[in-house]
């Protein structure tokens, strides 16, 4: 059996990031067996999938222990195979309630972690930063501020870029125009986001749609199974509204390229709004008692939405909790269509929070070099040496 190295990546964006990064592992180093937890885009680069995790990706406190069985049985396959196997390192993607777990328990098998995709220490729990240096052996950063997070705790950290500016270059459509009149509702990718918060912007769509009748609409969704959720709650919301939206799956970033503006549920959708040009409004809803934990655990920070944080400053508008609702959202919106107050001003704050993520050049081959420099592998042969 060959050197191995693993990936874990417990969501879908992670998922995305492990399958470009295996591709580049296996580039450099031509025999490498890669195995780990992931979903279909790592399956299909030939990563050996050891763990699913397309029923893992939940978000919230109270979610998160409905689901803890699920967790906690991955996380004991993961940790006994791992010490069957003694993998030469493990590539650790975001998900860090599952990933830390799982890194104190390798740490303490003596392999090797990369934590690629920093947890948002700047945000809440700022002593797993510690936890992070005490069981990893590198920190693999995607965003610029990042890195002076952990000044202080002796860990090596690389900001490397972000592995959207590569995979959206190849995603970029050179035909696409931008339809004047389109505009897009980004609802989530999971079930319990479009239960929560897909009525309100539909119901927000039905507003704006009154107030300018021209105006279409399209729905993306990552997957087939929640067309069924999006079309219930499109009916309830306003039936009248079902003919000018329109649901499409596998495409959202078609249809950024060639909407106007969109109303969307705040995360990694909305970096790729930004890498891509498309002027967002962006809303975040959890449960109420997930809402008040959050609260007391997370301090320091001005905004939620990733774009705003990079640029330092209000680019999307952003509305939490109670303030999604018909008042708020519509205004926003119409701000941003064309000939709006605040479009120009987000265009170039775009233009600024993408910039700082640096040149759209090989930013998984530089992952992947860092990461094959802290396998068991690279330090027998630094010895030999």
């Amino acid at each position: 059996m060959g050197e191995a190295i693993w990936i874990v990546a417990g969501e879908e964006s992670g998922d995305a990031y492990g399958a470009r990064l295996a591709r580049e592992l296996v580039r450099q180093r031509p025999g490498l067996v890669l195995r780990g937890m992931g979903g279909r885009a790592m399956a299909a680069t030939g990563v050996e999938i050891l763990v699913d995790s397309s029923e893992l990706g939940v978000v919230g406190f109270i979610e998160v222990f409905r689901h803890l069985g699920t967790i906690l049985r991955a996380l004991a396959v993961l940790v006994e195979q791992a010490e069957r196997e003694r993998p030469a390192a493990v590539v650790l993607i975001d998900y860090p309630g599952f990933n830390l777990r799982l890194a104190r328990r390798l740490h303490g098998l003596g392999i090797p972690v990369v934590y690629y995709v920093s947890p948002q220490v700047w945000a809440w729990k700022r002593g797993r930063r510690h936890q992070m240096a005490a069981w990893c052996r590198r920190l693999l950063c995607i965003f610029p501020f990042e890195p002076p997070h952990f000044a202080d705790t002796g860990l090596e950290v690389r900001f490397v870029g972000h592995p959207l500016l590569e995979i959206l270059a190849e995603a970029r459509e050179a035909a696409a125009v931008r339809d004047p009149d389109l505009v897009l509702l980004l609802p989530g990718s999971r079930r319990g986001e479009l239960e929560r918060l897909l009525p309100r912007l539909l119901q927000s769509a039905a507003a704006l749609r009154r107030r300018q009748p021209r105006l279409r609409f399209v729905m993306p969704l990552p997957r087939p199974a929640l067309v069924e959720v999006a079309r219930r709650c499109l009916h309830e919301a306003d039936p009248e509204l079902a003919a000018a939206v329109s649901i499409d799956v596998g495409r959202t970033r078609h249809w950024m390229q060639v909407a106007v503006a969109g109303l969307a549920t705040s995360g990694t959708v909305t970096m790729e709004a930004a890498i891509l040009g498309l002027p967002l409004v962006s809303v975040y809803r959890v449960s109420w008692l997930t809402y008040c934990l959050g609260r007391l655990l997370i301090h320091g920070i001005r905004f939620f939405t990733i774009v705003n944080l990079v640029a330092d400053r209000e680019v999307f508008e952003e509305f939490l909790q109670g303030e999604v609702r018909v008042g708020r959202l519509v205004p926003a919106l119409e701000a941003i269509l064309p000939g709006g107050a605040r479009r120009e001003a987000v265009l170039q704050g775009m233009a600024d929070a993408v910039a700082a993520l640096g040149p759209a050049g090989a930013v998984s081959a530089e992952a992947a070099r860092w990461v094959l420099d802290a396998s068991v592998g690279a330090g027998r042969n630094a010895k030999q040496r």
